[in-house]
């Protein structure tokens, strides 16, 4: 991309007089290993998803490997314009289409016989009572009267039979209160916790609390179930009578033999019996469909199994989801039902209904989208509903025992919909998000504390949230006590499963904290480091061993992203133990993928330390060595130098060392020549982070060697070549960066500042190296330089884009020097 660059003015280059060009920066290349590896040590470009870390499921914006789990049925936020859509395929796949088709043949059934019964009730008072009601054989007169009254009763008896199931489920006190074993129990993978632990210390002094509620629940569930019984027994009576009396007046055909009247009197009864028997048939025709449906095919059960509704919350949802889309369809229109689906029923329970209807409610969300097929698209939905995203985050910050189920479901839901950026903007934007989500950290049962962490570290991924997660009162040094181990523990100390869960995602909320871009993030640096917390509970992560190396990788981590800040890197080094735990850490051999992994950060981590600080770099020479002497620490990481894992990490920490270490440590660091042989092999023939490493190291190196010492450096190297063919790849290394790399962006400073020591090596000045140099067309590499500077190539570090640590001499002012080495500094100028 095109950006504009300046020649990158240092700090101790002023007065340069450097010219702003416009330049090509080049995009980050790919890594040999195929993974692209993200540090502070080069910049990112701004986009959608948060920085890559080096292990994406360990890093603060990766996944858990419980997240995945938890997340499968989350995909990404589609436009608001498909809500329609999403509406109509969660209906027509989900296992509830099948009670709303039910609903629906019985609607038809029940429209037909109530049409039926209506026509048959004008038929008898208009023709048969009001004009045959005199001629009407006595038996026929009070047939005609008991059906009309027994047919009145059922109807009575059906619609306050639906009116009082309804009411059975409105009363969900103990369904409610039952709803947190009931998320305990499904989502048990999920937080590895002992179900029989979780709140068994609160459960005890409620006992009798609760077995009073649960008393009061069961009084009326029974009364409310007895009353629908009695109803549902008189529908049948009523039905029974109905047809046995219109069958027997059928078949007898005995109405009487008044002349004035018999033809059209027959006629007449025949159709008001046939109509009345039809009706009657419809009903207990319905009624069988609906026994063997739901009670002799237990579809209500299949269906809850199916949607992951289980135990009898669950049950009572789904019985009520099947009430209100059968009063649909009766009440209105035969396909109202239809329209009817988990997701739109819960949205409804949850804005308009009560307390133990939101219960309800969000308890069908949050199993719905557990659902790998229906997750999805229910999640999607919610997410566009401004009301229920509302609602979530206000059951939030419910209280109490008879609430804590509802309110681990709401969290639950919450981080789901917070998975996706879009959402999780949403989230954030209703008023108070930030301290309803930090309300569940002060939640006494471990589910709500893991999951307001979880919802968090979502929302840290937008800039903005940060900002609000800062400035919200007292949530910053909640998230630090999360990461502390426990008190007393040691070296090798096992530490729960909940517990590491915390700690794991306290570190990756601080990473992200601590790598805010711009103002935001220094200022976060700043707060974070200065909680007085949070490098002791971290040295107490970095001492658990190969135990817990994902926390080890996360703690090193924070320490790199909070190096970043000055006053910050002072603090961590004067940490007692710190800088000889990432050391020790750092050159401790692995065999494992996750060991190498916890190594780089924590050569990452000491990098960072030793960038500008002379204390700290007196604290890494001390660490490692015996009486207080650093040639055992240099002496180790020469060593590193060769591992695979370790190498750039050691290859940065000792260029740090010979830049920023006092003279004290002269005799020490003029070990590091041991491995310069190994450093110029990498400069010869490797690629990307480790040529870049490498160079910057080998230049450090020229300060310590003596004449000539170079050349035996490069004969055990293996460069036949000599001089002549180092000058030669250092003119190939600017030929192929020939404009700043975002990949690498010091390597063509560190390709100048070789030149420029070679050219100076044992007071050469305008020697034999600068002929070879002059004669490699290096001259014409160092003007392209000069021409393609940018602010890219002036800083140490960045915070996403913004670069920090400022070089102390400009990229232009290393060229100028090179060329007037060379003889050329003329043509540098123009």
């Amino acid at each position: 991309m095109d950006v504009h660059g300046s020649g990158g003015g240092g700090g101790g280059g002023g007065g340069e007089g450097e010219r702003s060009v416009r330049v090509n920066i080049e995009g980050q290349p790919s890594d040999p290993a195929g993974v692209a590896v993200a540090t502070p040590f080069e910049p990112q470009l701004s986009d959608d998803s948060p920085p890559r870390s080096s292990m994406q499921s360990q890093g603060g914006g990766g996944v858990d490997d419980d997240d995945r789990v938890r997340e499968a049925a989350v995909g990404s936020a589609g436009a608001e314009g498909g809500h329609y859509d999403d509406a109509v395929a969660v209906a027509a796949a989900g296992p509830e289409r099948r009670l709303t088709m039910l609903a629906l043949r019985l609607a038809i059934l029940e429209k037909a016989a109530s049409g039926l019964g209506a026509l048959g009730f004008i038929w008898a008072t208009v023709v048969l009572l009001g004009g045959f009601a005199i001629t009407l054989g006595r038996v026929d007169f009070w047939s005609v009267t008991v059906i009309l009254l027994v047919e009145g009763a059922r109807i009575f008896s059906r619609s306050h039979e639906l009116e009082w199931q309804h009411q059975a489920t409105w009363s969900l006190t103990a369904a409610g209160r039952s709803s947190f074993r009931l998320v305990a129990r499904s989502f048990r993978f999920v937080f590895g916790l002992d179900d029989g632990k979780v709140g068994a210390d609160a459960a005890a002094p409620s006992m009798r609390r609760r077995r009073v509620r649960w008393t009061g629940w069961f009084t009326w569930s029974f009364l409310s179930r007895q009353v629908g019984r009695l109803f549902y027994w008189l529908q049948l009576a009523s039905a029974t009578a109905c047809v046995t009396l219109s069958t027997v007046r059928l078949a007898g055909q005995d109405f009487g033999e008044a002349e004035d009247a018999r033809t059209n009197r027959r006629s007449a009864l025949d159709i008001f019996y046939g109509l009345a028997l039809a009706e009657a048939l419809l009903f207990l025709m319905e009624k069988a469909m609906w026994e063997w449906e739901v009670s002799y095919g237990r579809l209500l059960e299949r269906v809850a199994g199916e949607c992951h509704l289980a135990g009898q919350p669950g049950l009572v949802a789904v019985r009520r989801f099947f009430y209100d889309a059968y009063s649909r369809c009766v009440e209105g229109s035969i396909f109202d039902g239809l329209r009817m689906d988990l997701v739109s029923f819960a949205e409804e329970l949850l804005v308009g209904g009560s307390h133990d209807e939101q219960r309800i409610g969000v308890g069908i969300l949050v199993n719905v989208a557990a659902n790998p097929r229906l997750g999805e698209a229910a999640l999607r939905r919610v997410g566009t509903s401004a009301a229920v995203v509302d609602r979530l985050v206000e059951m939030l910050t419910w209280n109490g025992a008879a609430e804590a189920g509802a309110r681990a479901s709401a969290a639950l839901v919450v981080s789901k919909l917070a998975s996706k950026k879009r959402n999780a903007l949403r989230v954030a934007g209703v008023a108070g998000a930030i301290e309803s989500v930090s309300s569940l950290l002060y939640a006494a049962d471990a589910e709500c504390s893991l999951l307001g962490l979880l919802i968090i570290k979502k929302l840290a991924r937008d800039h903005d949230n940060c900002s609000k997660i800062g400035n919200a009162r007292g949530l910053l040094d909640k998230i630090i006590d999360f990461s502390a181990i426990g008190a007393g523990a040691g070296a090798g100390a096992a530490i729960t499963p909940s517990r590491a869960k915390a700690v794991k995602r306290s570190l990756q909320v601080v990473k992200m904290l601590a790598e805010t871009t711009g103002s935001t993030g220094k200022l976060l640096r700043r707060e974070v480091s200065e909680i007085v917390f949070t490098v002791s509970n971290i040295r107490a992560v970095l001492q658990h061993g190969a135990g817990h190396l994902e926390l080890q990788q996360l703690g090193a981590e924070v320490l790199t992203r909070l190096a970043m800040d000055a006053d910050a890197r002072e603090k961590i080094g004067g940490t007692g133990g710190v800088v000889s735990l990432l050391l020790a850490m750092f050159l401790q051999p692995s065999v494992t993928e996750e060991g190498d992994a916890a190594r780089i950060e924590a050569g990452e981590a000491l990098a960072m330390l030793a960038l500008e600080s002379r204390r700290n770099c007196d604290r890494i020479l001390r660490a490692g060595g015996d009486g207080g002497t650093g040639a055992a620490t240099v002496a180790r990481l020469v060593d590193a130098l060769t591992d695979a894992a370790a190498g750039v990490g050691a290859a940065r920490i000792l260029t740090n060392l010979c830049a920023y270490a006092g003279g004290e440590w002269f005799s020490d660091l003029h070990l590091v020549t041991s491995g310069a042989a190994t450093a110029l092999r990498n400069v010869m023939t490797k690629k990307s982070k480790l040529l870049e490493v490498s160079l910057g190291l080998v230049a450090q190196m020229l300060r310590f060697m003596g004449p000539h010492e170079l050349s035996h450096h490069l004969a055990g190297a293996g460069v036949s070549g000599g001089e002549e063919e180092l000058v030669n790849r250092l003119v190939n290394v600017l030929e192929r960066y020939s404009c700043p790399s975002i990949r690498v962006p010091r390597i063509r400073r560190f390709t100048v500042e070789l030149a420029i020591g070679m050219m100076t090596e044992g007071r050469r000045r305008r020697g034999a190296v600068a002929v070879m140099m002059a004669a490699a067309g290096m001259g014409r590499e160092l003007r392209r330089v000069a021409e393609t500077t940018s602010e890219l190539e002036c800083f140490h570090v960045f915070s996403g884009s913004a670069g920090l640590s400022r070089h102390a001499v400009s990229l232009s002012a290393l060229v100028d020097t090179a060329l007037e080495l060379m003889g050329t500094r003329g043509t540098a100028d123009q």
